[in-house]
């Protein structure tokens, strides 16, 4: 079974942080959320019942930079002790600071041998930060074709070979199929091809960005080859409601219940 995750910052966006929150944790799903600078955490983790899946695991720098690495190492150790007030052991990572409007503000060198070698150091780090507070990252690619112009991780391939090359517990793959379908399509392959180094999944359909169910995504179909790929992880509603976000979680649910 899937743990079943809704992301805080994508629904319910009338109400304030606390509010949605509370309105996912009583429609039973865990919660996600993404930066945790702006938020009281201390009122977040007294929520009744709340169940906090995945949060933001650093808070600036780059590690696809070697100026940014140590600032963005010094994000992973505030962002490992915010977790554990909210009783999270999953942190989800790029390669650095993102405007919440999506804007790529981190440093990215120059040279792709540079760039590749310092995020590989600066990860395998994450990883021995991660074992020592019995916490795991999941690293995550996202488009650049339409949402995220310039990030260095566009394929999931990108991302998973870092992974891979680290060779941690510790550090997971992220596959989010709406960046997926967005940057390179053939999604049921991808799940295919990195099965063994997913940890964590993000979802919404494409065009628009709205719940599964409302685009042009095979959702049923993708939830089939998480199975047949033996994934029971997290599988985390990060997505816009087309209309009613009470009938997103709904559509949601039914797909991957």
């Amino acid at each position: 079974m899937f743990r079943l995750s809704v992301c805080a910052d994508t629904v319910f966006c009338d109400l304030p942080f606390e509010q949605r929150v509370e309105e996912i944790t009583r429609a039973g799903f865990h919660v996600d959320i993404w930066g945790w600078t702006d938020r009281n955490i201390d009122a977040l983790a007294a929520i009744p019942g709340a169940r906090f899946s995945g949060i933001t695991g650093y808070v600036a720098g780059s590690i696809a930079h070697p100026a940014g690495v140590q600032q963005f190492l010094d994000g992973v150790e505030r962002s490992i002790a915010v977790a554990k007030k909210l009783r999270c052991r999953d942190l989800i990572v790029s390669t650095g600071e993102i405007s919440y409007e999506g804007k790529i503000i981190h440093a990215i060198a120059a040279h792709p041998a540079t760039m590749w070698i310092t995020a590989y150091k600066a990860l395998c780090k994450v990883a021995e930060l991660a074992e020592r507070h019995d916490v795991t990252y999941y690293m995550e690619h996202l488009n650049t074709k339409l949402d995220h112009a310039g990030y260095p991780l566009a394929r999931a391939e990108d991302a998973a070979r870092l992974v891979e090359e680290v060779n941690s517990p510790r550090l997971r793959l992220l596959l989010d199929v709406y960046h997926t379908q967005v940057q390179e399509g053939n999604v049921v392959q991808v799940i295919r091809d990195y099965g063994k180094l997913l940890g964590y999944v993000h979802v919404a359909d494409v065009p628009g960005r709205h719940e599964p169910g409302t685009g042009e995504l095979n959702y049923r179909r993708v939830a089939q080859a998480l199975r047949e790929v033996g994934y029971e992880g997290p599988v985390v509603l990060e997505a816009y409601p087309e209309k009613d976000p009470q009938l997103a979680l709904r559509r949601f649910r039914e797909v991957f219940s």
